[in-house]
């Protein structure tokens, strides 16, 4: 039985259809932007109770959490990654619609619900659309500059929609991501449609002879997935806290700085992102994968540690460059450790979503069971624990987690 012919050779898609993925990415965040701390801060305004608040985020992250692998199969099934992504981006500029004009809460329920499904799709669309577009082996760089302009449009949108809530009023951050899902689609629509392979999106290669082996899910869902997804988990269920937590100390030490400290907190790893990301996807084609993730991880327990020990406020905004350090590599090293371990299955976005899932409830437990052990014990045990937790993930990728880099023909 014949097997697969290996990866193509690079693609050349056209300088339209790179821009426009450029520029989807970029305003695609901006978008999303607007349904992050944005929709507390609103909806209090509106005259909410804090528990409707967190029933109507509760069920976005539930949504969210359950929807990943379906998000992914819908992706793999479908036959145009562009019109998958036009129809979420669209979906979720309604919703964001929904929550200017009626923000009651049926519909605003309604609209959380829309936003989290749609919102499934996107990420392996956009990873989809990447690697048909220029194909495996030069996938690496091109989800580096995805992570870029994704960075560079979350640090934009989080200014822009900041002063509008600032100067007009919170509903306007609504109407700004309505707005904003217009130039994300005319930027898609730059995409051409006829320069993605739509076999390549999907992980698959052409074979002679068909090989239902190398397509099963069974057979996606081998050693190497399943610890990667192990590892992603291990990763969220230490980093996703490590935020949030640092804040309530922040605003203990220095109350009156500490909007501007927590505020310099997320630009820092955003702009090291920016920074980083086309450089990690170049070094994990040349390097590998297994010492990119060995370096974040590491970053990720020093950072737990630092933030244990260091008392001064304001050197805790230097400590958040090792976030930046850990977001920039698996920013780049998510998507591209699935396309290859999904290569030649013709399942890359269902395993995109497997490892969504893994994301999801490492990211649940974390805040959870962060803010149980720092009431019970203190701040530093809790960062102690969260960095003890990212050094078992760096075991598990030194010790269990093979190279998944494949090589030109």
């Amino acid at each position: 039985m014949s097997g697969p012919a290996g990866p193509k050779p690079i693609a050349m898609p056209s300088r339209q259809s790179l821009r426009g993925l450029d520029w989807f990415i970029f305003f695609l965040a901006d978008v999303q932007t607007g349904f992050g701390p944005f929709i507390a801060v609103y909806l209090t305004t509106q005259k909410w109770t804090q528990v409707q608040i967190g029933l109507v985020l509760s069920i976005g992250g539930v949504v969210g959490l359950i929807g990943q692998m379906p998000g992914g199969a819908i992706v793999d099934y479908a036959r145009s990654e562009r019109l998958v992504a036009g129809l979420a981006v669209a979906t979720i500029g309604m919703a964001a619609l929904c929550y200017a004009v009626w923000p009651i809460f049926p519909v605003v329920v309604t609209a959380a619900t829309l936003h989290a499904a749609a919102s499934c799709v996107l990420g392996p669309a956009i990873a989809a659309i990447s690697l048909g577009l220029v194909g495996p082996m030069a996938i690496g760089e091109r989800l580096g500059r995805n992570a870029r302009f994704a960075s560079l449009g979350n640090g934009t949108a989080a200014a822009v929609m900041g002063t509008a809530g600032y100067l007009l009023s919170s509903r306007s951050v609504f109407l700004v991501t309505f707005l904003l899902a217009i130039p994300t689609l005319l930027a898609l629509g730059r995409i051409r449609e006829r320069e993605i392979d739509v076999a390549q999106a999907h992980g698959a290669v052409k074979r002679e002879v068909p090989d239902k082996r190398a397509t099963s899910v069974l057979n996606l869902c081998r050693r190497p997935l399943l610890i990667f997804a192990l590892s992603v988990l291990l990763l969220q269920l230490a980093n996703a806290a490590m935020l949030p937590l640092m804040a309530g100390v922040v605003t203990t030490r220095s109350s009156q700085w500490a909007p501007v400290l927590i505020a310099a907190c997320i630009i820092v790893p955003q702009a090291i992102v920016a920074l980083m990301s086309p450089t990690v996807g170049r070094k994990a084609q040349a390097w590998g994968r297994r010492p990119l993730m060995l370096m974040a991880f590491a970053a990720l327990a020093v950072r737990g540690v630092l933030f244990a020990t260091v008392k001064d406020p304001y050197l805790l905004v230097a400590v958040q460059a090792f976030d930046g350090i850990t977001a920039a590599v698996f920013a780049v090293m998510v998507p591209l450790v699935v396309a290859d371990i999904a290569f030649g299955s013709g399942h890359f976005n269902l395993a995109q979503g497997i490892v969504g899932t893994a994301t999801g409830i490492g990211a649940s437990l974390s805040t959870v069971l962060a803010g149980y052990v720092s009431d019970k014990f203190g701040s530093s045990v809790a960062f102690t624990g969260l960095a003890g937790v990212a050094a078992l993930g760096l075991a598990l990728i030194f010790l269990a987690m093979p190279e998944t880099r494949r090589s030109a023909p």
